[in-house]
């Protein structure tokens, strides 16, 4: 019995050929790969990276080690976060000197672009606009700074109570907690040389509508200045492209020229609270 060379030759086992893919249709599914680049289920999720990126809004320019620290993650996992959150554009790197004057190249700080602080904005801005250009049409840019002060006058009232310190720094601190209350991410920081602080928000629910009518952030500006009785300087607005609105507020200075040391000044500042040294006769107070 002879056998034939078309029944004696081996056929491969897959040499089936793949089905072919109607157009328009979906791609077949692949398996996933066996390895994964995933340290933990919670830190490559979906709410941990919004967590991430509120952090950077709040607290920019922030290193890839502070918030790990904060956020109770590994820097690898917050750098992977970091990663593809600058991948979407929604932070940016931050590059400062050392403020200590050592050498080497600085930490990498993050602050939250234009698109990531719009990602924690309401939905509203453009109707917003849209009823602020027509006022302003119909009845002159007059109106829209009455508005934009009325607008602030309710926010002074309805806070005036709870901002009652006994000085420029203590109203400073309720202030930042009022506007964190209301989802502003704002955050106190000294300012070198005790002679001031800034109050910086990493977000603004109006940013949108205030690149338009600026006049919204100079009548908040003008509601902080009552508010902490105190003169205010705006340095920066996102709505101007700064990564943060940033408002200089000037610590009142004693007889002796040093900042004002108020129970809450020297609540804040422990250093403040240690008896200064005896001067010498004869000699002049700076």
């Amino acid at each position: 019995m002879t056998v034939s060379a078309k029944s004696a030759t081996a056929r491969p086992a897959t040499s089936a050929p793949a089905p072919a893919r109607v157009p328009g249709s979906a791609p077949a599914p692949t398996r996933a790969p066996a390895t994964s680049v995933m340290s933990s289920g919670d830190e490559l999720d979906g709410s941990t990276r919004e967590r991430v990126l509120n952090h950077v809004v709040t607290d920019g320019p922030v290193s890839a080690a502070d918030l790990a620290r904060t956020l109770g993650l590994t820097p690898a996992g917050v750098r992977r976060h970091l990663g593809l959150l600058e991948a979407e554009a929604l932070i940016s790197e931050y590059r400062t000197p050392h403020g200590d004057g050592s050498r080497g190249r600085p930490a990498r700080r993050f602050v939250a672009t234009t698109r990531g602080q719009s990602e924690l904005s309401a939905a509203y801005p453009d109707l917003a606009s849209q009823a602020l250009r027509f006022l302003a049409e119909s009845a002159g840019s007059e109106a829209v700074e009455t508005f934009a002060r009325a607008r602030l006058d309710e926010f002074v009232q309805r806070n005036s109570a709870a901002i009652d310190a006994d000085d420029v720094a203590g109203r400073a601190r309720q202030l930042t907690q009022v506007l964190a209350d209301e989802g502003f991410a704002s955050s106190l920081r000294p300012v070198p040389g005790g002679f001031a602080l800034q109050l910086c928000q990493g977000h603004c629910p109006v940013q949108r509508v205030a690149e338009e009518f600026p006049q919204l952030c100079e009548a908040e500006a003008e509601a902080f200045s009552r508010l902490l009785g105190s003169h205010v300087q705006r340095l920066a607005t996102l709505a101007g492209g700064g990564h943060a609105c940033t408002t200089n507020v000037p610590i009142p200075r004693t007889a002796s020229g040093d900042p004002s040391d108020g129970p809450a000044d020297r609540a804040a500042d422990p250093a403040a609270q240690l008896p200064r040294p005896p001067q010498a006769p004869g000699t002049r107070k700076d």
